[in-house]
This record gives structure tokens, C-alpha cells and sequence, in this order.
């Protein structure tokens, strides 16, 4: 018996000796603070079931008879994944135009025993339904499912194929060292792997936005037999202007790569970036600036390449590619992937 069990009785019988004891239930019910009803309701338990009557019944425990019929369910559950972003009360005229009465109460309910109860778990089912069965879609659905590939995106959810399918850049203000002045940092993460690059700047330009990729990143991959596809960035002036006179727009049209912008003033559009930042932060330079006083920009690059080895191929990842692996793995893992994909059509 559990210990909220034993209190449950002892409270009960507490009330049902003290009125014994002193032989008068109102003074009894007085003293311990119920009513008159609770007391006989208690007592008729006890003599009606012994002791274990005073248990406390649980309320979690539905009440089938109060449940639509197995009919209404399904033509709900049915209706949900036709109009996805119909909501309740939608679904509950609609629905009612066809003879299937339910209220707007009764179909949310519906929705949440079967796992329907968000757009976004509608349109997951209707994803793995017409997957499963090759179904054809309807206009509505089509659209549905292109608001939530839209929505996915601004949300930071990119869907990435393989190692150099989609870049993320994007630049991180450090802070203001003494005898340096502002640092800037350059990133560059891949959105399949993880893989991740940064370099130290103390300007913020289109020529130090281009360095990165050009010192650090495509050597890399090209040295893998690899290359990048379409990069991703914000809109600001270091990543964005006139291709003719922008060194960062020419650099990535001389290298053949495409140029992806994030949504306007939707910022974790690039959330993989943005969470990257956030571990760099706390996981080295929270630590390394109290640990050390650096008094050059080289001095502070020495160390972070230090931890972005450590990223790369010690840190375990739990991004959706990852699983578990190093970013270092997940490329390596992934590369078969881009021969297959990429490497057949040059």
C-alpha cells in the first residue's frame, strides 16, 4: 500500500473513531472539519467494504459510457487528416453538415487520444499516411503541408540530405578585449553534419564573411572530395548587397554555390547557427575568459581551434543526424551520401 494510501485511510478512520470515542458525530466532524454527508458516506463505505472502501478513487480512469461511438471517432480522426488545418470548431460544422453530431469539445477530445490535437501532428499523420499508402492528395492538403514546411523552415527545422547540401553562416559578437578592441566571429556550420568553423575578426565585413569560407571551410571539404551547395545567412549587410559590387554575394557566385536568406525578422530561421552560438558561449568563452587574459587576436584563435577539434571530433551531438555521433562522424558517415547524390552528376 502506498504511503498516500495510508494517509487517505487514517484520515478517514481518524474521523470514524473520533466520533465513536465521543459519541457524538457532529462534534466529531467539528473537530476534524467535514460535513455530516461525509462522515455517513464514509462510514456506510467502511461497513459496506471494509477499510480498503476508504481508498481514494481515482478520477484519471475514463468513463467509457460517456465516450462518442467508434463510427463518430473515426469519421473525426478521418476529417482531420483531410483538413488538417481546419480547427475544432470547424471540423464540428463541417462535420455536422454530413449527419456526424459532435461538439467542438468532443472532437478536441477525439484529436487527443488519437494524437491529433496540434496542426502539426494532423499534418505529420497525413505525412505518414500518404507515405504508407500512396495516397493522392487534395488541393487543401497540399497546401496544409507546404504551411508547415514554410512554418518547419522559420522555426529553424531544415531539412539537409547530406554533408555540404545547405551551410549556415552567420556572425557572433564576442566582445571588446583590451588592447584588440570589438571581436567578431565568423561561423560556418553544416546543417547535415554539424561540422563546424569559426574564425576571429574585429571588423564585420563582406571580405571577412567571404575569408571563412574561403580559408577555412571549402578547403575543407574540397580536401574531402566535397563541396558546398547553397549557403544560408541572414540579411545583413556583411552577407547581402549587389552581386557586382558585394564581395561575399561574388565570392559565392564565383564558387558556384547558391544563396540562401533567412526570413525576415525571423532570426531563428538560422537556429542551427544560433544554437551553436549558444554552446561556444557557454562551453568556451564563458570558461576561457576567466581562466586567461588574452592580449591578441591570434592568442584567442589558438584556443578556440583547439575546442572546435574538440567539437568536431570528441563532443557527441544529438542533432537530428547525429544521433549521438561527433559531427567528424557524421560527416565522414555522410560522405557516401554526397557521391551518390552529387558526386555521379559531376
Amino acid at each position: 500500500m502506498s504511503s498516500f494510501n495510508q494517509n487517505v485511510i487514517k484520515h478517514k478512520t481518524g474521523l470514524l473513531n473520533l466520533a465513536a470515542e465521543l459519541g457524538n458525530i457532529s462534534r466529531a466532524c467539528k473537530i476534524m472539519g467535514f460535513s455530516r454527508d461525509t462522515f455517513y458516506r464514509y462510514q456506510a463505505a467502511r461497513d459496506a467494504g471494509g477499510v480498503e472502501a476508504l481508498f481514494e478513487v481515482s478520477r484519471r480512469k475514463p468513463n467509457l459510457k460517456n465516450r462518442v461511438d467508434e463510427m463518430t471517432e473515426q469519421a473525426v480522426c478521418e476529417f482531420a487528416l483531410a483538413f488538417p488545418a481546419h480547427g475544432q470548431l470547424r471540423a464540428s460544422n463541417e462535420l455536422r453538415k454530413k449527419g456526424i453530431f459532435v461538439s467542438p469539445s468532443g472532437v478536441r477530445s477525439i484529436w487527443l487520444r488519437n494524437g491529433l490535437a496540434s496542426m502539426k501532428q494532423r499534418l505529420s499523420a497525413l505525412e505518414r499516411k500518404s507515405a504508407e499508402e500512396g495516397l493522392i492528395l487534395t488541393e487543401a492538403q497540399v497546401q496544409a503541408l507546404e504551411r508547415k514546411k514554410q512554418d518547419d523552415e522559420a522555426c529553424g527545422e531544415i531539412e539537409s540530405y547530406h554533408p555540404g547540401y545547405l551551410g549556415s553562416q552567420d556572425t557572433f559578437y564576442v566582445g571588446t578585449v583590451k588592447g584588440v578592441g570589438r571581436i567578431y566571429q565568423q561561423t560556418f556550420v553544416d546543417t547535415y553534419s554539424r561540422w563546424a568553423a569559426a574564425k576571429l575578426y574585429t571588423t564585420k565585413t563582406p571580405i571577412t564573411a567571404a575569408d571563412l569560407l574561403n580559408d577555412r571551410v571549402l578547403p575543407f571539404f574540397q580536401e574531402h572530395g566535397m563541396g558546398i551547395l547553397r549557403m544560408l545567412t541572414d540579411r545583413g549587410t556583411e552577407y547581402c548587397g549587389k552581386v557586382e559590387s558585394h564581395d561575399y554575394e561574388m565570392y559565392l557566385g564565383i564558387s558556384g554555390i547558391e544563396h540562401t536568406k533567412t526570413k525576415a525578422r525571423h532570426p531563428q530561421t538560422n537556429g542551427i547557427c544560433e544554437r551553436f552560438h549558444k554552446t561556444i558561449l557557454q562551453e568556451f568563452y564563458q570558461v576561457a575568459f576567466r581562466q586567461k587574459l588574452y592580449k591578441t587576436l591570434e592568442e584567442l584563435q589558438s584556443d578556440l581551434d583547439g575546442w572546435l577539434t574538440w567539437y568536431n571530433h570528441d563532443r557527441t551531438h544529438q542533432g537530428k543526424m547525429c544521433c549521438g555521433r561527433t559531427p567528424w562522424q557524421t560527416f565522414l558517415d555522410g560522405k557516401q551520401l554526397w557521391n551518390e547524390k552529387v558526386g555521379q552528376l559531376n
